[in-house]
């Protein structure tokens, strides 16, 4: 009787092993992130600002890649696209904070303003598991705006 239980823990410990796995292969990398960034930006100067913002704002394929999407957004803190919450789109964000009273969007203006691109700490809640989890967000300048992409860290 021990053995069945030995066997049936050892079963169900490599069946929980290999669903966080497939979990974290659902996930995007950090690299997958900025390599998001980097074409949005392309895109913007290929096509123009308006259809890029369009077509991530409609949450086109090409700029989303696992739970990655990228957001677009102003120096002053508007959004102009936000692949994951379209609703945000045209609203100031300047005063949203994370959990922890922090300012994001003040933040990545900094960012940008001063960096040109870099990486942004926050907590937020992820779209897969809806529970706050810290995120790392690559943020990037593109003359006037700012494209950005974030991953969740488990």
């Amino acid at each position: 009787m021990k053995r069945f239980f030995r066997i049936v823990a050892i079963i169900a410990a490599f069946a929980l092993s290999n669903a966080v796995s497939a979990a974290d292969a659902e996930r995007g990398t950090p690299e997958q992130a900025v390599a998001l960034v980097k074409r949005v930006i392309a895109d913007i100067k290929k096509y123009g600002k308006d259809k890029v913002v369009q077509d991530v704002q409609n949450q086109l394929p090409i700029y989303r890649e696992r739970d990655l999407y990228v957001t677009i957004g102003t120096m002053e803190g508007f959004t102009l696209a936000n692949g994951n919450t379209p609703k945000l789109a045209g609203k100031n964000v300047l005063d949203i904070k994370d959990v922890n009273g922090k300012f994001i969007m003040r933040e990545r203006i900094e960012i940008a303003k001063t960096k040109n691109s870099g990486w942004q700490e926050y907590s937020w809640p992820d779209p897969v598991t809806k529970e706050v989890q810290k995120k790392s967000m690559y943020v990037e300048r593109a003359g006037d705006l700012i494209v950005a992409c974030g991953v969740y860290k488990l």
